[in-house]
């Protein structure tokens, strides 16, 4: 099946340097991807030429005179910014020129350009961030990442029909396991959202697991965990801060005597499986769920390795239909959107 993607260019903290490579790399590696680069048309074009690449008919510059920096506000992005890489390149999902577009751009900018330019599937209130963690037993996905700081009982339901279909296309399971982020396992246990959520998930249609704690994202305790953005970020970032401590407390050991430096070489070979385990590049590409269209946005610090996983990411969403999916999970749940919230998105002035 042929997918097109366009990739904002300009994203992320170095722009075409890891864009470019990336979607080379892919192109290479998959013959029905087609590609539109959307930015600076002169910065991609000095790119392709230092690469010794050129455009061609699966690849394609589409200029945009704008480029939104990582620290500018997502409102003065959304309101002056009309011809920005990153905007330019969700139009062209909305057109239906591309099935997805992938970004490694301002987040909050991102997400408030994909929400008012595609505007939410119906019968959601709020778009969610989806990441994946590793596990003992593959990966875990988890949401919501960081996109809705407090959320309703509805809304956290919401979150798990999304991701359920987000894992179930994606991964290829059937029926994933959905767990509620809770400070115990037993029901009783949380705030009154979280109680209040348990309730609407054990009588849907989602192979609900029951309630999860912090420590069985890495134990792969379920497919799928589900909680509110600020719970959902600080775990994301907790984690990220204990990987980076592991790494270096074990380099640091290494290095102690000669010793240990003559048992870091025996152990090389492990040590490398360990890290590539553990490479925050195998698990870049967060999903922006609950939009009408596909969007990725890739960690703004990626290579292009973890940028290359981020396109794959949106290409299997695009090809596994889960925007279908997750309506089609909707309307077995009978959920009614509130739209507590969407005329913010939708009636931005002058965006």
């Amino acid at each position: 099946m042929d997918i097109t993607l366009s990739v904002d260019a300009m994203g992320g903290d170095h722009g075409p340097h890891v864009t470019v490579p990336a979607v080379l790399k892919a192109l290479a590696n998959d013959a029905q991807l087609n590609v539109v680069l959307v930015g600076l048309s002169d910065a991609i074009e000095a790119e392709l030429k230092a690469l010794k690449a050129s455009t061609s008919p699966r690849l394609r510059i589409h200029h945009a005179t704008e480029v939104v920096t990582m620290d500018e506000s997502p409102q003065l992005a959304l309101k002056n910014k009309k011809d920005s890489s990153m905007r330019v390149a969700i139009n062209l999902v909305k057109s239906g020129e591309t099935n997805a577009c992938v970004s490694a751009g301002n987040t909050g900018a991102l997400m408030a350009t994909a929400r008012y330019v595609l505007k939410t599937l119906p019968g959601i209130d709020r778009p969610a961030i989806a990441g994946v963690f590793p596990s003992q037993k593959g990966k875990t996905y988890i949401l919501d990442l960081g996109a809705n700081a407090d959320s309703t009982a509805e809304q956290l339901l919401q979150f798990a029909v999304m991701g359920s279909m987000l894992v179930s296309c994606v991964e290829h399971k059937e029926h994933p396991t959905v767990g509620l982020l809770n400070i115990g396992s037993e029901d009783i246990k949380g705030n009154e959202v979280v109680k209040q959520a348990g309730e609407l998930l054990r009588a849907s249609h989602l192979n609900f697991y029951g309630n999860v704690e912090g420590n069985d994202i890495f134990k792969g305790t379920t497919d799928l965990v589900v909680c509110d953005g600020f719970v959902g970020n600080v775990a994301l970032k907790a984690s990220e801060g204990v990987a980076q401590m592991m790494g270096r407390f074990l380099i640091q050991e290494f290095k102690r005597t000669w010793f240990t430096k003559l048992m870091g070489l025996a152990c090389k070979p492990i040590l490398k499986a360990f890290r590539k385990r553990l490479d925050p590049r195998e698990y870049n590409g967060a999903s922006f769920l609950g939009l009408r269209g596909i969007v990725v946005k890739s960690h703004g610090g990626a290579d292009s390795v973890a940028f290359l996983t981020a396109i794959h990411t949106a290409v299997e969403e695009a090809r596994s239909g889960v925007l279908r999916r997750i309506s089609e999970q909707l309307e077995i749940e009978h959920i009614q959107s509130q739209a507590t919230d969407n005329g913010d998105a939708n009636n931005t002035e002058n965006a």
